[in-house]
């Protein structure tokens, strides 16, 4: 074979073999466009339903009336005022992320946590709160001169502004009151794990090296204050009778 013929052959065979490199080089380009520009798929909607519900009742109360708040839990702040009225406010809030993965159950869940407020006669009114493991904050305005009987189960609770009778217990969490410092006061507070402070002078003890107990006592008390936590601490505030005492958490 002639050197002009073999040269003309190893030409074709090398084109031949460039055909199926390019063909390769070319499908790997395309699934390399592929992969970086996948198939467009639709879009996620993020969820419409609330994580979170607010709810008012308006219920007319005469001063001087007793309030029962039972099974309460989460943050609960009372604060009286000088309207005949109680008003209670209720945020209720799902666990973080519920309402994405259960959409068709985010109201369902939010709505089935029910706070009840009902008058029981002229001069009781009752706030219920079924269990629930939903999160749950209070804000409750109540005549000036209601007595309170607040039975919480966990979390803190706020009283300011309230000059009737006071009694509140609490499992776990804490007891905060804010007190005007001229009224004279009947005080017992108690706390089994926790500790006990007050702005007013009176007697402290210690139980057995993890509780605390303190009382107080004016000559003619015209307002008797009872605390007990089981797990928490007690902190008794006193406030000017022309100054706003603060809600807990700085409001």
């Amino acid at each position: 074979m002639t050197c002009k013929l073999r040269a003309e052959f190893l030409g074709l065979g090398v084109i031949a073999i460039a055909f199926p490199l390019l063909g390769t080089n070319s499908a790997a380009e395309s699934a390399g466009q592929s992969a970086l520009q996948p198939a467009t798929q639709p879009a996620t909607q993020p969820s419409t339903q609330p994580r979170q519900v607010t709810n008012t009742q308006n219920i007319e109360f005469a001063p001087g009336g007793t309030i029962h708040i039972n099974g309460s839990y989460g943050v609960l702040r009372v604060e009286g005022w000088d309207r005949p009225e109680v008003v209670v406010t209720v945020t209720k809030s799902l666990p973080y992320g519920f309402e994405r993965k259960h959409p068709d159950r985010a109201m369902q869940r939010l709505e089935s946590l029910r706070v009840i407020a009902a008058r029981t006669s002229s001069t009781e009114l009752v706030i219920s709160t079924a269990k629930s493991s939903l999160g749950i904050e209070y804000e409750i305005q109540v005549p000036r001169n209601s007595n309170l009987a607040i039975h919480h189960r966990t979390g803190l609770v706020s009283v300011s502004g309230v000059t009737g009778d006071i009694d509140a217990t609490c499992r776990r969490g804490d007891l905060l009151l804010w007190l005007p410092q001229t009224a004279s006061y009947s005080i017992d507070a108690r706390s089994k794990v926790g500790t006990v402070s007050s702005d007013f002078p009176g007697a402290f003890a210690v139980r057995y090296l993890i509780g605390q107990r303190y009382s107080h006592a004016d000559p003619s008390p015209s307002r008797r204050i009872y605390l007990r936590a089981r797990f928490g601490g007690i902190t008794i505030k006193t406030i000017l009778p022309e100054s706003a005492a603060p809600i807990a958490g700085g409001r």
